[in-house]
């Protein structure tokens, strides 16, 4: 089988755009003997500008251009005074993926970027999750309107797929409650601060990791985690809501105090997203709470993320991931790359 080459454009090079140079690098022909795809990428983007090169940029070269501390500034093909979304606009492309930093308060670039492919019938991957909190029912709409393809399963821990699991795998289910942990970085730190390690030193930790968010007061102050919660709530549980909708508290006022009187009763204290089904719908709330040390949520540790489900028809579903390196997340580009090229 000859696989069909489909151009692409990569906006944002941070940990995971790097990550998903390094999979096309080592996975390339795997890719196209298996799914019978071949990725040239054709477009690149980071804080510094756009590059454009039809015959395609080497996934290994610019990888370690960007992690010598090269800009795509400095790439052939840059496009001076150029930005991501005015490029889109006629650019020859076959799939666009977002990973540019979250921005929660104008959504950019990434909501540009994925306004502009969509209205133009160009399928979207995101792991940028602001375009999808600010936007979630407009964008939707556009992918429906232009028969384009949406996929976001990167924007909620990472690899594993809980955006799947909700609308493919829980067919005509009502989900009752929902809890989770779903931020890596919150869950080492609380963990380290349990052992007498600081808050401040953990950070460091998982900001070096590329786990942190560009900014981690969206991890600390709680609002990675209720930014996941909104997708979840627009994606499967059957209403539209916003932040607005969700009460939310980070980890900053934990201390190692609490984490130590909660172990003494033999508890944790964790940092869980919550969804409770009552009869106008769901409360929602992200918030530092105390649980059972050896129950579920209680024994992802460290580097887990983890999520319960509970519903009318499947019953009480658990599941949970190791995730101490941005890598899995690019996977799960690559997943919903994959899976929207074959509906094609």
């Amino acid at each position: 089988m000859t696989p069909r080459t489909v151009d692409i454009a990569i906006i944002g090079l941070g940990n995971v755009g790097r990550g998903f140079l390094r999979i096309l690098e080592t996975k390339g022909e795997r890719l196209a003997d298996q799914y019978g795809i071949s990725f040239r990428v054709v477009c690149v983007a980071d804080s510094s500008g756009v590059a454009v090169d039809p015959q395609g940029y080497d996934p290994a070269a610019t990888r370690v251009h960007k992690e010598g501390g090269g800009r795509v500034a400095g790439l052939q093909g840059y496009r001076a005074g150029q930005t991501p979304a005015q490029v889109l606009k006629d650019l020859a492309v076959g799939l666009v993926l977002e990973a540019s930093p979250v921005d929660l308060k104008t959504g950019e670039p990434g909501l540009s970027v994925t306004r502009t492919s969509l209205r133009r019938g160009i399928p979207v991957v995101l792991a940028n999750k602001g375009p999808l909190v600010l936007a979630f029912s407009e964008l939707r709409d556009l992918a429906h309107a232009h028969g384009a393809g949406l996929g976001y399963s990167a924007t909620v821990c990472g690899a594993l797929p809980v955006i799947n699991i909700g609308q493919r795998d829980l067919v005509a289910a009502d989900i009752t409650t929902l809890a989770g942990i779903f931020n890596a970085t919150t869950n080492f730190i609380l963990a380290e601060m349990g052992t007498g390690r600081s808050f401040d030193d953990a950070l460091v930790e998982a900001q070096q990791r590329g786990i942190a968010e560009t900014d981690p007061t969206l991890d600390v102050e709680g609002w990675d985690t209720a930014n996941k919660l909104i997708i979840i709530a627009n994606s499967f549980l059957g209403i539209s809501v916003t932040l607005a909708d969700v009460n939310v508290q980070g980890i900053t006022r934990v201390t190692a105090e609490d984490l130590r009187a909660a172990r003494t009763s033999g508890n944790t204290i964790k940092l869980l997203a919550r969804a409770e089904r009552t009869g106008s719908g769901y409360a929602l709330s992200v918030r530092p709470t105390v649980v059972p040390l050896h129950s579920f949520l209680g024994q992802c540790d460290g580097w887990e993320m983890g999520i319960e489900l509970q519903s009318d028809l499947y019953g009480l579903m658990f599941y949970k991931i190791w995730e101490r390196e941005p890598l899995p997340t690019a996977a799960a580009m690559l997943r919903d790359a994959v899976n929207l090229l074959a509906r094609q």
